[in-house]
C-alpha cells in the first residue's frame, strides 16, 4: 500500500508540471566534447535559463541577459584559444578597416566543442522568439527549428563559412556601431558571452546598444557584463508596437572604449556568411 500510495502522488506530480506552463525546451546538442559531465554544463545552464523572461525583456528592450552560462574554467579555455591560429580561418584588424580598435578572429568549422555545444543549445529557444517577432512584422520567412536546419539553408543559399568569433580588445580598445550581417540570410538574434573577469582584468568596455524607432530619436544603452554572462540581442531591428501598429526598430550594437586591461568574448551569430 505505501509503495502504491507513492505512485500516485508522483504521477499526480507528473501530471501537475504536464499541465503547467513552460519555457521552450533545447535539444541536447551532439558535440563530440569529452565526458558526459563536462559536455553538458553551458547546455544546462541555457535550458535552465528563464526564456520567458529573455523572450519579456528582447520584446521591451531588444536585449536580454543571462547570468553564468559559462563558468571560470570554460570562460579561461575559449579566451585561451585566441592564440591558436588554427581554430580560425580569418583574422580582423578592427584599425585596418575603421571598425574601431581592437581584433576579432572568426572560427573554423569543425567549431571547437564548446562554441559548437552553445551555438545549438541556444537556437532553439531563440528561433521560437524569432518566429515570434516574424509574425508580429507580417513577415512569411520562418525559421527551422533546429540549428541543423537553418544552417543547411544557409548552405544552400551560398553561405557556408562560420561566423562565431572572439573578440579581443585592449587599454583603448572600441567597437564601432554595427550589425552582423553576412549574406541574405540573417537570423534574427545573436549572443555575446564575456570571456574576462570586469573589474580584474579590464575597466570599461561596456557592451553599447542603440536602437533606432521611426520618427524618434535614437536611444542608446550601456550595458556592463558580468564574467560568463550573456547578453541576447536583436541582430538587425526587432518588433515594437505604436499607436499605429506594429513597427520595426533598427539596432546597432558595438563596444564603449577600455580604460585598461584586455577584454576577450565570445560572439554567437546563427547564420553563416558568404
Amino acid at each position: 500500500m505505501p509503495l502504491r500510495r507513492a505512485q500516485r502522488a508522483g504521477g499526480s506530480r507528473r501530471r501537475r508540471r504536464r499541465g503547467s506552463p513552460q519555457a521552450p525546451r533545447a535539444v541536447a546538442p551532439r558535440c563530440g566534447c569529452a565526458g558526459p559531465s563536462r559536455a553538458t554544463l553551458a547546455y544546462r545552464a541555457v535550458v535552465r535559463a528563464n526564456w520567458k523572461r529573455v523572450a519579456a525583456d528582447l520584446d521591451r528592450w531588444g536585449y536580454a541577459r543571462i547570468p553564468r552560462v559559462l563558468g571560470a574554467r570554460d570562460c579561461d579555455r575559449l579566451a585561451a584559444l585566441y592564440a591558436r591560429d588554427e581554430a580560425f580561418r580569418k583574422t580582423i584588424s578592427m584599425d585596418a578597416h575603421r571598425f574601431g580598435c581592437g581584433e576579432y578572429r572568426y572560427f573554423r568549422y569543425p567549431l571547437p566543442p564548446r562554441v559548437h555545444e552553445l551555438r545549438e543549445a541556444l537556437y532553439p529557444q531563440l528561433a521560437q522568439i524569432a518566429n515570434a517577432w516574424q509574425e508580429r512584422l507580417a513577415d512569411p520567412v520562418r525559421f527551422e527549428p533546429t540549428l541543423a536546419g537553418f544552417v543547411r539553408r544557409c548552405h544552400v543559399q551560398g553561405q557556408t563559412r562560420p561566423t562565431p568569433l572572439l573578440l579581443h580588445y585592449e587599454a583603448g580598445g572600441f567597437n564601432n556601431l554595427h550589425q552582423d550581417l553576412y549574406g541574405a540570410i540573417a537570423f534574427p538574434l545573436q549572443v555575446t558571452i564575456l570571456l574576462s573577469r570586469p573589474g580584474i582584468e579590464f575597466e570599461g568596455g561596456e557592451f553599447l546598444l542603440v536602437e533606432q524607432r521611426p520618427r524618434q530619436q535614437s536611444r542608446g544603452c550601456a550595458i556592463a557584463l558580468a564574467h560568463g554572462e550573456a547578453i541576447v540581442f536583436a541582430t538587425r531591428e526587432r518588433p515594437v508596437d505604436g499607436a499605429r501598429g506594429t513597427y520595426r526598430a533598427a539596432l546597432r550594437h558595438g563596444v564603449s572604449p577600455l580604460h585598461s586591461g584586455r577584454r576577450t568574448a565570445l560572439g554567437i551569430i546563427f547564420h553563416d556568411a558568404t
